[in-house]
């Protein structure tokens, strides 16, 4: 019979596993974002039980025998453990910031190994070896096949993005005759299943003056101006017919508020009007529209608030924005949450800051996330861990000309 500092210590490490189980697998059931995170809660409060019930199964076989069973039932909640604790660890190990759960679950998945040992050392035989056999299997292959759904399948699922349609109406002039104006209808929509998450929209309309040539212009002409508008951010067609001059800003402005949800299957929809004097220089207006969201399934965010500006010496914007020379922008920030328990508790916080950058053709929004302190998040962390996501529409042009022959 093995030393009572075993069993001493077989119980606590399977206590302490029911209670670190528990306490993710709750948390999980109840706060995860995603069906994979509730499930995967649903399975580590089953694992809780099992090993709640080997740990006083244990006491039991070591103590008095009364249940023909109970060895069994300890080395099957060991089991559980052991196999739980190391899916768990290795989670920690890739995702987690703090040192002590790595050490933690380390010492869980070592300790239960060990305690499954000792259990089936103990064990003279084992009644109904196929059962036991089987329920093994099975814990072993729930486990994996939950791992392998949440980590390997759900993220190659296809991904269903939001539409953002831009229908530029009939120009008309105003009161008086002496400007008009050009409604823009936006809207957004939301065909796929999961939610999104509004953190900024953009519009702007550049206006253009476009001459044409009553022949093709030589190759060096033609070829001097793709060259002068390679890296140019809008878009500008050229022909060997168009002569285009640089477009320039006329209207900017968000169309919908930053924070609203945009739920599955759910629609939005803006008008926005640009005016132009009648007697105007340009021949062409093109309107651009873009909006940046979150996933609501892979990360939380929380109330967006103002948090500074590129232009006044205060902490609370980065210190490399207040770097940037010809940098205006404003920063929106916010706690941004991981959407199962597991990263929750075991990472530090992120927080997600908006910039909105001001400049020639409107504002450029874009995002960081980042633990205090610490450095941005990669690009490809941002978008598929926090599912942060750009759709854009445009350019989408209409002539001036009719307009201005109107008298």
């Amino acid at each position: 019979m093995p030393s009572p500092v075993s069993l001493v210590l077989i119980t606590l490490v399977l206590l302490a596993t029911t209670g670190m189980l528990g306490w993710f697998g709750y948390e999980d059931v109840v706060t995860a974002l995603r069906f994979s995170g509730r499930l995967t809660g649903a399975v580590l409060v089953a694992v809780a039980f099992t090993t709640l019930l080997g740990a006083v199964a244990a006491a039991d076989h070591w103590l008095s025998r009364k249940y023909q069973y109970s060895g069994v039932i300890a080395l099957i909640g060991s089991f559980a453990a052991t196999l739980t604790n190391l899916l768990v660890w290795a989670e920690i190990l890739k995702n987690g910031d703090y040192w002590y759960y790595k050490v933690v679950f380390g010492l869980l998945t070592v300790g239960s190994a060990w305690a499954a040992f000792t259990v089936f050392r103990t064990l003279d035989e084992i009644p109904a070896p196929k059962r036991v056999a089987a329920t093994l299997v099975v814990t072993t292959v729930i486990a994996v096949a939950n791992f392998g759904y949440q980590n390997l399948y759900q993220p190659t699922q296809r991904e269903t993005l939001p539409v953002v349609r831009l229908d530029v109406g009939k120009s008309m002039q105003n009161r008086g005759g002496k400007s008009f104006s050009v409604p823009v209808d936006i809207q957004i929509e939301n065909r796929g299943d999961a939610a999104f998450y509004v953190l900024g929209t953009e519009f702007h309309a550049m206006a253009e003056q476009v001459g044409m040539s009553r022949k093709d212009r030589s190759i060096r002409d033609w070829r001097d101006d793709v060259e002068s508008w390679k890296d140019f951010r809008a878009y500008n067609p050229v022909s060997r017919r168009e002569m285009h001059q640089r477009g320039q800003l006329v209207s900017a402005q968000p169309w919908m508020p930053y924070g609203h949800w945009i739920y599955a299957k759910d629609t939005f929809s803006a008008r926005v009007v640009v005016q132009l004097p009648k007697k105007t220089k340009y021949d062409q207006l093109t309107f651009y529209a873009g909006v940046h969201l979150t996933r609501k399934d892979l990360s939380s965010v929380e109330h967006l608030k103002p948090s500074g500006n590129s232009w006044e010496k205060k902490p609370r914007v980065a210190a490399w924005v207040k770097d940037q020379k010809d940098f205006s922008s404003l920063a929106y920030k916010s706690r941004i949450r991981e959407n199962n328990a597991i990263d929750a508790r075991t990472r530090k916080p992120r927080y997600i800051t908006v910039y909105w950058q001001f400049g020639q053709h409107g504002v450029n929004v874009f995002e960081t996330i980042n633990a205090r302190g610490d450095k941005d998040e990669s690009q490809e962390s941002v978008e598929n861990r926090y599912g942060v996501r750009q759709v854009d529409t445009g350019p989408v042009a209409t002539t001036l000309w009719d307009v201005k022959a109107q008298r």
